[in-house]
């Protein structure tokens, strides 16, 4: 039987004009890619159009909009995924506004975090999901900050944010990163306790535990689905085992880029070169500041070079291979129909995240390729509302 899922448009807001011969040149597309290359009068066009295309991705019926953060580069233009937030938060009504997520332990202030999406749940009527994540390791270069000490502060930042909104104020917080005299936030958000917390992640051994513990749900971008099945069995395993319930679909969620034409060879050809360029441009990035010292187990890293070798990750995406892992979604409505439900069953994921918008892909082509999906691909689409609150599993057909 095929699981119900929610579909979500995940968007990394790209730059689309890094040069050819960006690596030659520059090394990366992170930290180091010389800010000239910027056009702020272009970035006006683009950043709107970005905004066009998870507005209509609401209006067309999508359970839920996807930011996120990056810092000093161009694979995502969106340093502050809080600021897009409230930019959707009252020009959209219907999809919830997923944060994935506000790097908690990039912060000096964490309960900026705390206040800020408090406010965005408020404005949007408690539509706010609130992922928190550690960054990649370049968000350490261009910040300035210890990767050895990520997981401690990211750990405390998330005590002191969950606290912050569910305990009276004000009260006192005095950590080994963090000291307040005044902790005592205005607003509270709309949903009680708080608002929904995703773990956004790479197959990290820590952070698929930490998510367990906590039972918030476990999302994988651009995973091979083989390692979404080990991934996800480990995490269910640790909740049955350690933590005493079962995990359903709803704590499950995994990226692939989608692209539908009216035959498969015109799909493949016309998604090409917008995946390739995400892969040899956007994801331009050396492996010392992917994973620098300090940053990651030897357990977690280990998963990270299997991943790898299997053909994501440092720049190594290729094309053929992310379509025969499931990392790309590329024909027919049929076919693209067919691979995801397939996909999803087989890695016991109910939450799809689809990259409709790819590398430079232009703007006429997402919407084309956002309204072929809403039309052709959705509406055979088995839908549900979970309820991401609960530890165990718990379902609510869609009202649709």
């Amino acid at each position: 039987m095929t699981h119900p899922m929610e579909i979500f448009f995940f968007h990394l807001m790209p730059w689309p004009k890094m040069p050819a011969d960006l690596t030659e040149k520059y090394r990366s597309s992170w930290v180091v890619l010389p800010n000239e290359l910027y056009d702020p009068e272009f970035g006006h066009q683009l950043y709107n159009d970005y905004l066009d295309q998870l507005e209509y991705a609401d209006q067309i019926g999508f359970d839920a909009l996807c930011v996120n953060e990056h810092h000093q580069n161009g694979y995502g233009l969106m340093p502050s995924p809080n600021i897009m937030a409230g930019m959707l938060a009252r020009r959209t009504k219907q999809a919830r506004i997923a944060i994935l997520g506000n790097g908690i332990n990039l912060r000096e202030n964490p309960l900026r975090v705390a206040e800020e999406v408090a406010m965005l749940d408020v404005v949007s009527g408690g539509r706010v999901i609130s992922g928190f994540v550690r960054g990649i390791g370049a968000e350490y270069f261009s910040l300035n900050l210890d990767p050895s000490q990520s997981r401690s502060r990211f750990h405390e930042a998330h005590e002191l944010i969950i606290k912050a909104w569910t305990h009276p104020g004000p009260f006192e917080w005095d950590g080994e990163h963090y000291n307040f005299r005044y902790v005592n936030v205005w607003p509270r958000p709309l949903q009680q306790p708080h608002p929904p917390i995703f773990s956004p992640s790479q197959g990290s051994t820590e952070t698929i535990r930490w998510a367990a513990k906590h039972g918030y749900p476990y999302i994988c971008t651009y995973t091979p689905i083989d390692q979404l099945v080990e991934y996800y069995g480990l995490y269910k395993q640790i909740a049955a085992e350690e933590f005493g319930y079962e995990a359903g679909p709803e704590k499950f969620g995994w990226t692939s880029m989608v692209y539908i034409a009216d035959d498969e060879k015109t799909a493949i050809e016309e998604a090409r070169p917008h995946i390739e360029y995400f892969a040899k441009r956007c994801f331009a990035l050396p492996p010392q500041m992917l994973v620098p010292p300090g940053y990651t187990s030897k357990e977690s890293f280990r998963r990270m070079v299997e991943a790898q070798s299997a053909g994501r990750g440092g720049g190594g995406f290729d094309y053929d291979n992310m379509i025969a892992t499931g990392q790309a979604l590329i024909g027919t409505a049929e076919q693209v129909g067919e691979r995801l439900i397939r996909n999803m069953e087989r890695a016991g994921t109910g939450i799809f995240m689809g990259a409709f918008q790819i590398g430079d892909m232009p703007h006429a082509k997402v919407m084309d390729n956002l309204e072929r999906f809403a039309k052709d691909v959705m509406p055979h689409l088995p839908r549900a509302r979970f309820d991401y609150m609960a530890k165990g599993p718990s379902v609510q057909p869609a009202s649709a």
